[in-house]
């Protein structure tokens, strides 16, 4: 039967809904460095192929410095991908917010508890009868 009325809607929870996101932003930082890499090579060839084919600035090899710098980018890239993501991943930015949450609901319990003893409730429950 055909119904023209409301579209049904699956819902996902919120802990699906992360780990939906979660694999979004990892798809993301991959295809990014896959991106850097492959420009990584094309620049690099391009690189060498002006200072040696065309002679340009032949006297000295500047190309291997740039593309040894350049590596090193692309490296520490990969790095912070793959070996970062391991250490201060989804759990570590969990565990860090959990942390400040309950920082912060402590200290708000301690300034609850000074304005308690600095105003108790029965001086103004007193106050407001007379």
């Amino acid at each position: 039967m055909l119904s023209f009325g409301k579209k049904k809607t699956s819902e996902i929870d919120l802990q699906q809904h992360e780990l939906l996101e979660n694999a979004h932003k990892r798809t993301k930082q991959k295809k990014r460095l896959f991106s850097h890499f492959v420009i990584f090579l094309i620049g690099s060839i391009f690189l060498i192929l002006a200072n040696k084919v065309l002679k340009y600035g032949e006297a000295y090899d500047w190309s291997i410095w740039i593309v040894l710098a350049w590596a090193f980018l692309v490296a520490l890239h990969t790095f912070n991908v793959f070996v970062t993501h391991k250490f201060m991943g989804q759990d570590w930015e969990r565990q860090q917010r959990e942390r400040l949450v309950n920082l912060q609901k402590k200290r708000i319990g301690e300034i609850q508890k000074e304005i308690e003893t600095d105003f108790p409730i029965s001086n103004i429950n007193k106050k407001k009868d007379q």
